[in-house]
């Protein structure tokens, strides 16, 4: 089953606007390196390939109909977002927290990556927002979304990648870490902000 071109041509489109996965990934690439960078976006990966099963499934649409499943995820997943901002935003940039960041931020980014995924509740409403309407109804439903959400998911890692590589060069041209740190930081908090207030 070969989706519509209008469906690669949309999903490519969205995948590389700026938003919230973009920016998440290049603060994490500033405040950590390009392997946490790089890191982080294989972890949205995999929150987004949960939200595509879930949506498959029928659970999405659980979690968005009841408030009170819908208000958990959305505060659960700003919290955690303004976890690791304040976290960024306090990092002392000595060498010894460089050198535990190079040995433990790999797992503990792609983590993060995975959990600020999963937790975004606005993930799970845009898919199923968007792929239903390329769903042809004579074909097995659930296997069509799973193909679709996949491919967006695909696209949205490929532009997140990039990100992390402009950030890295970005930050490689910047010598005050402190600094980068702080607006890394500064990132991630609005972002978990953001979700609190829409």
């Amino acid at each position: 089953m070969t989706p519509p071109a209008s469906f690669f041509i949309a999903a490519l489109t969205l995948a590389i606007i700026p938003g919230p996965g973009i920016a998440f990934v290049a603060a994490k690439t500033v405040s950590c390196g390009k392997a946490a960078g790089i890191a982080s976006s294989l972890g949205t990966s995999l929150g987004g390939m949960l939200h595509v099963l879930a949506a498959a499934l029928g659970l999405s649409l659980l979690i968005v109909k009841s408030p009170l499943a819908y208000g958990i995820v959305k505060y659960v997943g700003a919290s955690y977002l303004i976890y690791i901002g304040l976290k960024a935003w306090n990092t002392n940039p000595t060498r010894n927290s460089a050198e535990s960041v190079q040995h433990n931020g790999f797992k503990k980014a792609w983590l993060d990556g995975v959990m600020v995924e999963f937790m975004n509740i606005k993930t799970a409403m845009f898919f199923l927002a968007f792929i239903p309407q390329f769903i042809q109804p004579y074909k097995p439903v659930a296997y069509q979304f799973v193909i679709m959400g996949t491919i967006c998911v695909l696209l949205n890692t490929s532009v997140d990648i990039l990100a992390v590589f402009l950030a890295h060069k970005l930050k490689s041209k910047e010598n005050n870490t402190r600094k980068m740190n702080q607006i890394s930081g500064l990132i991630m908090f609005t972002l978990g902000f953001m979700v609190v207030i829409h």
